[in-house]
């Protein structure tokens, strides 16, 4: 893994592939670091012909973290009783940053729940650097779409583990939640995930820092309506986090765009569904 400068902070990053490959710039959702887009996804999607790129948003895993901004309370944050340090905006000028340190002119971007949020904002504010837009599993801004199920929210709203053992049991606990129903539910795996997570950088703080964010953004729609990049939409038909409507609701605003719905799956990406969501990539990729 190596660092870079963007927008004026540390951005930790990892890439796969031949660089002289096409970019493909890897945004991962709320409090995920870059391991969470798994290795093996990497590596497939590499190996398809990309140039693929994962990194850590600002205030979590090894880039900068925003501690002197202060600890948030999650019920404030949801009362929108706090004023976020940062913005989605702000984010997605640090993936435009690690473009440009990268010597990038341009990527397919791709996102993940918040990522896709910060994916569709960079689609909107750097259309000169989309070449493809791919928004997974997220949503518009739109308070109306997209909104948890009241067991998802639950499982958000718990305290921030104390322990390193609390937290493997918490991250199963909430990975059976919100993850994909239609497919295996692998618990020594989640477990593996979250402990090394853990390890690496384990940072509730800028989770909640990043969730004010969330919470704060704008609505896009009418924003999106601009986009002109080829885009894909990817949603599971189960996702209890950010209800599908989110992701309809995206397809519909930007002109053109694709969406996929998928069966069973809920807010992760099951390995099973690796191999089919690269073919959709690659071909949509294809066309910008």
């Amino acid at each position: 893994m190596s660092t870079a400068t963007a927008n004026g902070i540390t951005v930790e990053y990892e890439t796969f592939g031949n660089p002289d490959a096409p970019p493909v710039l890897l945004i991962m959702g709320l409090g995920g670091q870059l391991t969470s887009w798994e290795t093996e996804f990497c590596t497939a999607l590499a190996d398809a012909g990309f140039y693929v790129i994962r990194y850590d948003n600002r205030d979590v895993g090894l880039s900068t973290w925003f501690d002197d901004a202060g600890q948030f309370e999650l019920a404030d944050l949801l009362a929108q009783t706090v004023t976020p340090p940062y913005s989605v905006s702000d984010m997605s000028a640090d993936a435009a940053g690690l473009l440009e340190a990268l010597g990038l002119d341009s990527a397919h971007i791709v996102g993940a729940s918040m990522g896709g949020m910060i994916a569709q904002t960079f689609a909107i504010e750097y259309p000169a650097r989309t070449r493809t837009l791919v928004s997974i599993m997220s949503t518009t801004g739109d308070q109306a779409v997209g909104q948890p199920h009241p067991e998802a929210l639950a499982a958000l709203m718990v305290p921030p583990p104390a322990t390193r053992d609390q937290a493997i049991e918490q991250g199963a606990k909430t990975w059976r939640v919100i993850g994909s129903p239609g497919f295996p539910f692998d618990e020594e795996a989640v477990k593996e995930r979250t402990a090394a997570a853990y390890d690496r950088a384990f940072h509730p703080a800028g989770t909640a820092r990043q969730l004010a964010a969330i919470v704060s953004q704008p609505d896009r729609t009418q924003a999106l309506a601009a986009v002109t990049a080829p885009t894909l939409v990817i949603h599971g038909e189960a996702d209890p986090l950010v209800d599908p409507s989110g992701g309809k609701a995206t397809a519909s605003a930007i002109p053109g765009a694709r969406l996929k719905l998928v069966p069973g799956m809920g807010h992760d990406l099951p390995p099973a569904l690796f191999a089919e969501l690269i073919d959709d990539l690659a071909a949509h990729f294809g066309q910008g």
